[in-house]
């Protein structure tokens, strides 16, 4: 039989009645990455989604590559299907995986009888394949608590299953049933990875990047796009959200204290964005900020930056370090993009002496002699809209 997918639930096994709403989330996300590979039979049996090609033009390489980034399945392997008797599961197990047994020193046999009607208990089947794998391949040592290879049986509904150790998968949720959030993507290392985290959660993520033509060139534009890029296999469509923020720059800086600057454009930034997500109906921010990272990064600082939101301001990397984030990015692919040598918008202008407990009575005071919602307004107004998609 064809080669399959088969994706291994986590945290969406303890969801109770609400499961099969995620179960069936998970199946449209799979679907829908799973188009441009062919065609595939996606469907979910006793907490296992099982991804079968229809045809022998279905490119069996790029859905794995698809499905390893899906958030929503915490193991992924493949497998090859067989009649539900054990001398066929004994021989798929020899074609199948007979390099890695070749190549492996120690192994045991792992069986889950998912269909109670088959005659042989869990146990019975683990010995008899076993034993049989044994005499085959004669150099194998068995070893129950640290083999070098286990062979997975699983007798299922329709079939029985072999296949080796899952790898690990995405994880998380179903992207879209956590909600929509807004996440500030810079060119930075942080926002990208806060970005894929919250998605993680089953967060449908958009994104809104602020740009200072010709503070900040082109090239950093195109380099914030293509970080949004490489997260669209793990977030799915996503919209970004390009501002002309250059404007609010020039203002704060001929209007405004200087140690101020960085905390009065990220209330502007925050402001803007509350405004793109109540226009769009989406109910969070999310921002890459680390406590006392920068100067706009103090406890004092995100509390006066927060007192300008009309919707929660989620952080997901906001209590770890560099070396942690960093290890993410690298993960995820995002790292080498994002120290590409492109300036963004918040290190225009940056203050020689920035302030890190600003006091929002004198933030009020400084804005006082602006027209925040003039200014506000004018660059909502002049978002340019990208969509982005699979």
């Amino acid at each position: 039989m064809e080669e399959i997918i088969l994706l291994k639930q986590g945290e969406m096994v303890l969801k109770g009645l609400n499961r099969r709403g995620f179960e069936e989330k998970l199946m449209g996300n799979a679907k829908r990455r799973l188009k441009r590979y062919g065609a595939f039979k996606v469907y979910t049996r006793q907490s296992t989604t099982y991804v079968e090609p229809q045809d022998g033009g279905a490119d069996l390489e790029g859905a794995w590559e698809a499905i390893t980034k899906l958030f929503g399945a915490v193991g992924v392997c493949r497998a090859r299907a067989c009649p539900k008797e054990k001398d066929a599961i004994v021989a798929c197990a020899v074609e199948y995986l007979g390099d890695k047994l070749r190549a492996a020193r120690s192994f045991k046999v792992e069986s889950k009888r998912a269909d109670k009607t088959f005659p042989m208990t869990s146990i019975q089947l683990s010995q008899y394949v076993g034993g049989e794998l044994h005499d085959r391949f004669p150099h194998l040592t068995a070893d129950m608590h640290a083999p070098e290879l286990t062979v997975h049986v699983e007798v299922r509904d329709f079939d029985a299953y072999v296949h080796a150790d899952p790898e690990p998968g995405a994880g998380g949720l179903p992207v879209g049933m956590g909600g929509r959030a807004l996440s500030l993507l810079s060119g930075g290392i942080d926002s990208p990875v806060a970005s894929w985290m919250i998605a993680k959660r089953g967060v449908i993520v958009d994104m809104i990047h602020y740009h200072s033509y010709p503070y900040t060139s082109l090239e950093a534009k195109e380099k914030v796009l293509q970080l949004a890029r490489l997260l669209v296999p793990y977030t799915g469509k996503q919209c970004v959200h390009v501002v002309p923020f250059t404007k609010i720059q020039e203002e704060l800086r001929r209007s405004c204290p200087e140690e101020l600057f960085t905390i009065l454009m990220r209330r502007f930034m925050m402001r803007i964005a509350c405004r793109v997500a109540e226009k769009n109906g989406i109910q969070a921010l999310v921002t890459g900020e680390s406590v006392g990272q920068v100067a706009s990064q103090t406890l004092d600082a995100l509390a006066c930056t927060d007192a300008v939101c009309t919707v929660p301001v989620l952080r997901p990397v906001v209590g770890m370090d560099k070396e942690e984030i960093v290890r993410i990015a690298r993960k995820i692919g995002t790292f080498d993009t994002s120290i590409l040598p492109y300036e963004d918008c918040c290190t225009v202008f940056t203050p020689k002496h920035p302030r890190t407990k600003p006091k929002l009575e004198e933030l009020e005071a400084a804005e006082a002699v602006l027209d925040v919602e003039a200014m506000t307004a004018e660059a909502v107004e002049g978002i340019e809209r990208i969509v982005l998609d699979l």
